[in-house]
């Protein structure tokens, strides 16, 4: 009898412990100013570059024209964006040369608008008149405003029980929303098939256009290069998908064959804890990434942008992980709020807390097998304050 006490005891101090964490964590969300999603600079596009907007979106001009404006105003406004070193985060952290490489400096405030362009371009320049995505966010309104910008159709489906603040930004640019049933993933079957029906480009993850994704995330290891004049030892990034990692990578190796960088660095992801495929895989030492429970993958307002049942390019990425000697880890929700205070407090730079996975991924190895003094690139996105 007293076993069974001593158990109902154990659980109830457990139960308790938990109430006091999740209490703990609400009250750093409810104090947190990006929980929501990134942000778009107001404009998103500079109003110098309208001429060359207008000519891009215009079907009466030849393409070649408009292909040209459109390039202008993609090689303007996306990418190279700033890498600075942390020299407050070294000190606190205890590992020298971490560089924040901040690509919430884009327009819409992630990465994303990297592939958006890319594919807006692509899709112009092989005669669509329209462009379709899944999204549960930050990826639509990369799509809509490249849409916007090059004159094309934008179709963006989101699971009908999603709710995000972004999608007024989506219609403002003039993009279609569509609710489906499911989830996310069922988001993106539906319309990868709308994408053949219709006859549609297909910009979801994971499709025919993945080599053209990569090839546009590839430009962050060009920029780091610039930057460096050489690889640093490990980019650490956080993935959901993994086409970012996957795309860095082969940016790297590129470089590398051209005998531009001394090596390839260490690949290093981080998501949410428990629910990413990726980063599953690597701890598990499965050869390939495993789709997980759906039901066991539960959204917060932190891990939204990180969590996947099924990933993509997940197994692209895990390669790219192992061919470069990487590695991958966890991260809490309660970590993630903590990371993104620190660099708030440390560097002056709002992050999505979610960004910071890759950051907290390698520390963790540090932590338990001190890293070399060396050089260290972490991907952030959000607004920079």
């Amino acid at each position: 009898m007293s076993g069974h006490a001593n158990n109902g005891s154990e659980r109830a101090k457990k139960n308790g412990e938990k109430a006091k964490d999740s209490e703990a964590i609400q009250k750093d969300i409810d104090s947190f100013s990006l929980l929501d999603g990134a942000s778009s600079y107001y404009p998103a596009i500079q109003v110098e570059l309208d001429h060359q907007r207008s000519i891009a979106a215009d079907p009466t001009r030849t393409l070649d024209v408009r292909l040209e404006a459109f390039e202008d105003i993609r090689d303007s406004e996306i990418g190279d964006t700033n890498m600075a070193r942390a020299r407050n985060i070294e000190h606190e952290v205890g590992l020298r040369q971490i560089y924040l490489k901040f690509d919430g400096g884009n327009p819409t405030g992630t990465q994303k608008d990297r592939i958006a362009f890319i594919q807006a371009q692509d899709a112009l320049r092989r005669g669509y008149d329209s462009i379709t995505v899944a999204t549960c966010g930050n990826y639509g309104v990369a799509v809509a405003l490249a849409a916007s910008v090059a004159g094309l159709k934008c179709i963006i489906y989101i699971p009908e029980t999603y709710h995000t603040k972004r999608i007024s930004e989506m219609e403002e640019l003039g993009a279609i929303i569509k609710r489906v049933p499911g989830n996310y993933e069922d988001s993106v079957k539906y319309s990868v098939e709308m994408a053949d029906k219709e006859d549609m480009y297909d910009a979801n993850p994971g499709g025919r256009n993945t080599p053209i994704q990569l090839k546009g995330y590839a430009q962050i290891a060009f920029e780091i290069y610039d930057e460096l004049r050489d690889a640093p030892y490990a980019v650490a990034t956080p993935v959901s998908n993994g086409t970012t990692l996957a795309g860095i990578y082969r940016g790297f190796v590129s470089l590398y064959r051209r005998g531009k960088t001394s090596r390839i660095p260490r690949l290093v992801a981080g998501s949410s804890h428990g629910k990413n495929p990726i980063v599953q895989a690597f701890l598990k030492n499965r050869p390939k990434c495993e789709d997980l429970k759906p039901q066991a993958v539960k959204e917060t307002e932190i891990n939204e942008p990180l969590i996947n049942w099924h990933s993509m390019d997940g197994d692209l990425a895990l390669e790219s992980i192992r061919a470069s000697k990487g590695w991958a880890a966890d991260a809490t929700d309660r970590e993630m709020l903590q990371f993104a205070k620190l660099i708030r407090e440390k560097e002056g730079m709002n992050v999505l807390p979610a960004s910071t996975a890759g950051l907290i991924a390698l520390l963790e190895k540090h932590k338990t097998k001190q890293l070399p003094g060396d050089r260290y690139v972490v991907l952030l996105t959000g607004r920079k304050t």
